[in-house]
């Protein structure tokens, strides 16, 4: 399928051959981790909410190995206050891989090493006021320059044979415009989502017509929520800069992807995979027995547990 021409707000920023546009490649990923994620108080108290751990690793790093197994080159992590352990999680710990070697603990050495990025390829920046998902995105604009690139939100965490966000590159490489994940959501819970007014192309890609952060149900456009995976141009930056205030107070990414619509193309993908909300306690927990069941060694003490302790009920 040949490449669309680029639309008003993008095309003159990039090269051109004839009639094609010189496509770009999405090097860089935001992590938007300065919350305080008080709905997990108080395990969140000094402890931040993308270190909980589904089965045995952080959610944080399920997002992160998510961004290098689809070819992500640089990861950008908006922190704040009492964020520490992230990076620390992301970095060297020489006392523990003496242990580790001393006693022999190979396999764990290995896999507490394979987290290790490349030197250079992860960057924080902070965000020092907490203003909403929209301006945690906006600190990182010196850090990603004028390049798209793609935000990932830890608390959705998706299981799919392939990853989200090499499913989103894909369609980046056909239509080279902003991408947001979506799915169906309950229509009585549209309040908690960004909202589409959509325009279906086919199963999977959605023409966005308009968007709304949090409608009531009664004016929602749609049932189609957008979920934490996001590929967007650089001209977002702008308007985030704005710094207009909209849902909860906050500045809303939602806000400013709307506002861009008018001079850019937008695209909802329907991504394969199952999605779990942990930022909700319900999901998180979820989220630990599909990922415990993928894991022979648990699902032969947890699946008969199940059975047993619960499935009657």
């Amino acid at each position: 399928m040949p490449l669309p021409l680029a639309p008003l707000g993008i095309a003159d920023k990039r090269l051109r051959t004839g009639q094609r546009m010189v496509p770009m490649k999405i090097r860089k990923a935001v992590f938007p981790v300065a919350g305080m994620g008080t709905r997990f108080l108080p395990a969140t108290k000094a402890m931040p909410k993308e270190m909980l751990p589904v089965v045995d690793k952080p959610l944080i790093q399920y997002a992160v190995e998510e961004a290098h197994s689809s070819g992500i080159e640089q990861i950008v992590f908006v922190t704040g206050a009492g964020k520490a352990a992230i990076e620390n999680h992301f970095d060297r710990s020489p006392d523990l891989e003496k242990t580790l070697a001393a006693k022999g603990k190979t396999a764990l050495l290995e896999q507490i090493r394979r987290i290790l990025p490349a030197s250079g390829t992860i960057v924080y920046t902070r965000q020092q006021e907490p203003l909403g998902l929209g301006h945690a995105i906006w600190c990182a604009r010196d850090v990603v320059g004028n390049e798209p690139f793609a935000v990932l939100l830890a608390d959705d965490l998706i299981k799919s044979k392939t990853p989200v966000l090499s499913q989103m590159l894909k369609l980046w490489d056909r239509y080279q415009a902003s991408i947001v994940a979506v799915e169906e959501v309950d229509p009585q819970l549209t309040s908690k989502y960004g909202i589409l007014e959509p325009e279906i192309i086919d199963e999977e890609v959605i023409r966005i017509l308009g968007m709304e952060e949090k409608p009531d149900p009664e004016s929602a456009k749609s049932n189609l929520a957008i979920i934490g995976r996001y590929i967007l141009t650089p001209e977002i930056f702008g308007l985030l800069g704005r710094r207009q205030y909209g849902a909860g107070g906050e500045i809303q990414l939602t806000d400013a992807m709307a506002a861009l619509l008018k001079d850019q193309h937008f695209y909802g993908y329907r991504f394969d995979g199952i999605r779990f909300d942990c930022g909700d306690k319900a999901g998180f927990q979820m989220a630990n027995i599909a990922f415990a069941l993928d894991r022979p060694e648990i699902k032969r003490v947890v699946l008969p547990f199940l059975k047993n302790a619960y499935l009657s009920i």
